[in-house]
């Protein structure tokens, strides 16, 4: 990573917490992930070779600058956020950062996108929004991730409550391994082992 990066990602780290400490109204916090996830995510990315990467949360696109220093050259993020603000704070995150030609916004329901993209289209997927409808998506989650390849869950601890019902429908699921990590607000990964 470079410096110019990891400098911007350090003072979005610090807009973050200052900003979710103020704000009273959960709409406009941005909830990013933390430090370590994202270090987390930019080793799975680059151990696995991912270049088509889908983020379901865009918030100010501080994860998404993770992710797309991980893809590399020639690799891509989409990512899908419905809230205006943020999507155009992560715009201009992102062309501060240099990593705008690798990102596509995408303004909107998830869970419509997703139904319309083809079998396979992602070599890795990172869930970081509404958690309870996890669960609905799941169906069109396992047909849009790649084989072989991995889906990673933001809050996986700290709102583990809300993640019941998707936790029984990958158990439950032929052709699946998870594993729950301890980093950030925990992470679970799900590899598609078919």
């Amino acid at each position: 990573m470079d410096h110019g990066l990891a400098e911007l990602l350090g003072e979005l780290e610090e807009f973050g917490h200052a900003n979710d400490t103020a704000a009273d109204d959960r709409s406009r916090k941005m909830l990013n992930i933390t430090h370590d996830t994202g270090v987390f995510l930019a080793l799975l990315i680059k151990a696995c070779k991912a270049r088509n990467v889908l983020e379901i949360g865009t918030s100010n696109g501080y994860s998404t600058l993770w992710l797309a220093d991980a893809v590399g050259e020639g690799g891509s993020v989409t990512t899908i956020e419905k809230a205006p603000h943020k999507l155009a704070m992560a715009e201009r995150n992102f062309q501060r950062a240099g990593l705008g030609p690798r990102i596509q916004q995408i303004a909107g329901d998830a869970g419509r996108f997703i139904a319309s993209c083809d079998a396979g289209a992602y070599d890795f997927i990172f869930l970081d929004s509404d958690r309870e409808q996890y669960a609905d998506w799941w169906p069109s989650l396992q047909r849009i991730l790649a084989d072989g390849r991995l889906l990673v869950v933001d809050n996986a601890v700290s709102h583990a409550h809300q993640l019941e019902d998707f936790n029984r429908l990958v158990a439950a699921s032929d052709g699946y391994l998870d594993s729950l990590s301890p980093i950030g607000k925990g992470e679970l990964v799900i590899l598609k082992d078919t």
